[in-house]
This record gives C-alpha cells, sequence and structure tokens, in this order.
C-alpha cells in the first residue's frame, strides 16, 4: 500500500494531466468519429475529406479542453504560438489517421463501414499517443521556464533559476569559497604579511658559516 501511495505522489501531476487529457480526448473522439461517420456515410463526402473536416473541428475543440483544464498549471506561452503549435501536431496526428484509412481503403481495397472504423480507431490511437507527448513538449510548456526576452529571443537573465534538482548542490563550495574570500579581504584591510626572515638572525645566510682566523 505505501509503494502505491509513493508511487501516486511520484506521478500524481502526471496521472491527474493523463485522466484530464483523456476526458477531453472523449470528446474529441465524438466529435471526430461521429463527424467523420456523418459526413462519409451521411453525406457522402470523401473518407479522407470526411476525417479531415471532423478532426479539425475536434482540434478546436480539444485545444479549448487542454488550454483551460488539462494544462492551465503550464506555462501561457501566448494564444497565437499555442493555437498555431496546436494545429500544426495535431495536423502529423491527423496525417497518421489518414494513414492507417487510406492504407485499408485504397491499398487493403477494405471500404465497408467496419474496416474503415477499425483503421479510424487505429489511427485515432496513434495519433492520440503522439498528441499527448508533443503537446507536453512544445504547446504547454512547464510553468517553470523563464520568460523570453521580446527582442532577442533569448531567456531574462532575471527570471532564470537553478532547477530545484541542483539547488544546494554547490552551497558548500561556495560558502568555503565566500569564507576565505571575506578572510583574504580581513588579512588584507590590517596590512597582515607573513614575516620575512631577519638579515641579522640565525636565517641569514653565512650565519651558520665557519669563521676563519
Amino acid at each position: 500500500m505505501r509503494i502505491a501511495i509513493a508511487l501516486y505522489d511520484r506521478f500524481k501531476l502526471l496521472i491527474h494531466e493523463v485522466a484530464k487529457f483523456g476526458a477531453v480526448g472523449a470528446v474529441g473522439l465524438v466529435v471526430a468519429w461521429g463527424g467523420t461517420n456523418l459526413l462519409h456515410f451521411g453525406l457522402g463526402m470523401g473518407p479522407l475529406t470526411s476525417n479531415t473536416i471532423a478532426t479539425v473541428a475536434a482540434t478546436t475543440l480539444a485545444y479549448i479542453g487542454n488550454r483551460y483544464w488539462t494544462f492551465r498549471h503550464r506555462a501561457d506561452s501566448g494564444l497565437g504560438r499555442e493555437y498555431f503549435l496546436f494545429f500544426v501536431l495535431n495536423g502529423v496526428g491527423l496525417l497518421i489517421q489518414l494513414l492507417c484509412i487510406g492504407f485499408t481503403h485504397y491499398t487493403l481495397k477494405l471500404d465497408d463501414q467496419f474496416s474503415y472504423n477499425v483503421a479510424l480507431a487505429v489511427g485515432i490511437g496513434l495519433g492520440t499517443l503522439f498528441r499527448f507527448w508533443s503537446y507536453k513538449k512544445w504547446v504547454f510548456l512547464p510553468p517553470q521556464l523563464p520568460k523570453v526576452d521580446a527582442h532577442t529571443g533569448l531567456p531574462s537573465p532575471g527570471e532564470v533559476t537553478a532547477p530545484d534538482s541542483l539547488k544546494g548542490t554547490f552551497t558548500g563550495w561556495i560558502r568555503g569559497d565566500a569564507a576565505h574570500a571575506s578572510r583574504a579581504q580581513s588579512n588584507g584591510d590590517r596590512g597582515e604579511q607573513r614575516p620575512s626572515p631577519s638579515l641579522h638572525g640565525p636565517g641569514r645566510p653565512g650565519a651558520h658559516r665557519r669563521r676563519i682566523s
């Protein structure tokens, strides 16, 4: 039981994201699947055209759900940028679906409704896996990323912080270097110097030479 709780605590955020993404995806699936069948078998549109139109409508709904529910805790990098990338990545997901449908319909010559929906299910499944991975990587960015300067395109220096995994790694070294620098500064302020050898003491050159009479 404790192992299960520990695993849940470790992957809690991912579990919540997957659950919400699945719920949004279920709504999008109804729109994509129902719209594709309605347009293709109900209105007589082509198999690829039907899936394209239905997928575009489902994509818009999916973006709204994922932006304002699934990944709302992630950084908001701009509606225009996110929406553009969202549609580009969904275009890749759509291409995966179309390849599955096209292979079944045109290569295997299986144009019945059952075969069409099996190909659609496989394509949607593969496309969904790609979408979830790509959304997290490129669209809805982690909240700890620094702000980007609009002129240079680089992170603002004041916003760059060390990740939590590295915090405290060099603390001991930094403290040690700071203490050493402080002691050196203090010695310099007091004018302390190491004593030099006396010219008249036993350490002067020739002090131990034998006197020649």
